[in-house]
């Protein structure tokens, strides 16, 4: 393990049933395929193991948790302390009735949006365009096509960095735009979401459509992070980034895409540091010629 790992959770082997893994590497689990290590990497096997694991933690240690890792980047000196991925026994999707569905946190946005679609609940198909989890998009608000979690949320399961398990109600997210007030280190292990009664037929060609217009407008088929920037208001982060010149701008092997420019790609040989470099040449551009300071929306972790 690097000199820069943190202590170890005092904890017995056999008091964590999951997995835990000292100095894990993230890039295999992030969709831009680079970055550093976690100090710790703990996949509990069910939400006892998670609070159990915690408790014992206390919250003596960074905590972040990780999903599909489709909107980050985990910088290349790693992530400290215990990086929590949720795994099968998350990943469950029940219909409650009354078009409410309740999600474990590992479960897909396709995942869901396909729960509903069989249950004959409209209004959750722009889940089908989130490439994450529940507990991503949960804590991100996440959104597409007109629609966003805040829509939908009824309530969510949280535990805390010190073990504790909490339900928060939707108005206790206070959303705005791809952001909650979530606590730093809690970990989203389910939601209630809320519909409204549709037809079968047309809640599937809504997801049909969705999926055909992220086919094609991006680059699905790369090492990609989803949006990189937030769309500033009245207008199209994409749309800025292109009037700046920036379309198929590079720095090392990362690559604005030319397919859509408010996607930055790992073309193969890509560092954390070149896509983050990347990103911050874009905002200076977009900023110099058309005056607008563009936010990021992908999440960067780490340390440099």
């Amino acid at each position: 393990m690097d000199s820069g790992a943190m202590a170890a959770p005092r904890i017995a082997p056999d008091m964590v049933r999951g997995k835990l893994t000292a100095n894990a590497p993230l890039a295999p689990l992030v969709w831009f395929k680079a970055g550093g290590a976690a100090d710790w990497l703990f996949e509990p096997a069910d939400l006892a193991d998670l609070t159990e694991f915690l408790g014992l933690v206390n919250g003596t240690m960074p905590l972040m948790a990780l999903g599909l890792g489709s909107n980050l980047i985990v910088r290349d000196g790693g992530v400290p302390g215990i990086v929590v991925r949720l795994g099968k026994a998350f990943a469950q999707v029940h219909d409650l009735g009354d078009c409410v569905l309740e999600c474990g946190g590992g479960a897909s946005g396709i995942l869901v949006a396909s729960t509903a679609r069989d249950a004959g609940i409209a209004g959750l198909e722009f889940l089908r365009g989130i490439p994450g989890t529940v507990g991503g998009f949960v804590r991100m608000n996440g959104g597409a096509y007109g629609r966003e979690v805040a829509d939908i949320l009824v309530d969510c399961d949280v535990v805390l960095a010190d073990g504790a398990l909490i339900t928060l109600p939707a108005k206790d997210m206070q959303y705005t735009y791809r952001h909650s007030a979530l606590p730093e280190g809690a970990v989203v292990v389910a939601a209630r979401f809320r519909g409204q009664p549709g037809e079968r037929d047309a809640i599937a060609a809504e997801m049909d459509r969705i999926a055909a217009a992220r086919e094609e407008s991006q680059p699905l088929r790369s090492k990609t992070g989803g949006s990189t920037f937030k769309n500033p208001p009245g207008d199209k982060a994409w749309r800025l980034v292109d009037a700046a010149g920036c379309r198929g701008l590079t720095v090392g092997g990362a690559q604005v895409s030319e397919k859509h420019t408010n996607f930055l790609i790992n073309t193969g040989t890509a560092t954390s540091t070149d896509i983050e470099a990347l990103g911050e040449e874009v905002r200076q551009r977009v900023n110099a010629t058309q005056g607008v300071s563009l936010e990021w929306e992908i999440q960067r972790v780490g340390r440099p």
